[in-house]
């Protein structure tokens, strides 16, 4: 279990340093770029805030959790036209976040409210109490 967590942990460190890259290659920046987010852990939850403004969450915005993960994608597309001219936006962002054990996945709700989207995850508690095997003699 230890080093699947490891593995996902490495996963999810790849996929910050990704999001990285944009400062280094500003050209690409608008086809890279990531949701911006906060997150922290409170004694009985885990909460994950995303800056998301303009968009309709009906609509532009999937949270997904799987596996231990959970995944914020966001999508934009506006059409403007003006007289002759049409002019088009379009971009897609994501963002995967590891979930800290104990996270129940099945109880996660999301909220949208003056373009932050939060994401709450209850942890159950764990106990951190070692405790001694007992080990059998076979002959």
């Amino acid at each position: 279990m230890l080093q699947h967590r490891d593995s996902r942990r490495q996963l999810a460190d790849l996929f910050d340093w990704a999001e990285s890259l944009p400062s280094m290659f500003p050209w690409q920046a608008a086809a890279m770029r990531g949701v911006r987010i906060e997150e922290f852990a409170e004694s009985d939850r885990y909460v994950v805030r995303a800056e998301l403004p303009g968009l309709d969450p009906d609509k532009d915005i999937k949270v997904e959790v799987a596996n231990g993960m959970l995944t914020i994608a966001a999508s934009r597309q506006q059409e403007e036209h003006e007289g002759g001219h049409s002019e088009f936006h379009y971009g897609a962002l994501n963002r995967r976040v590891m979930l800290p054990d104990g996270a129940d996945e099945a109880a996660v709700k999301a909220t949208y409210a003056a373009g932050i989207l939060e994401v709450t995850v209850p942890i159950s508690p764990k106990s951190v109490e070692g405790r001694t095997i007992a080990i059998e003699r076979k002959e």
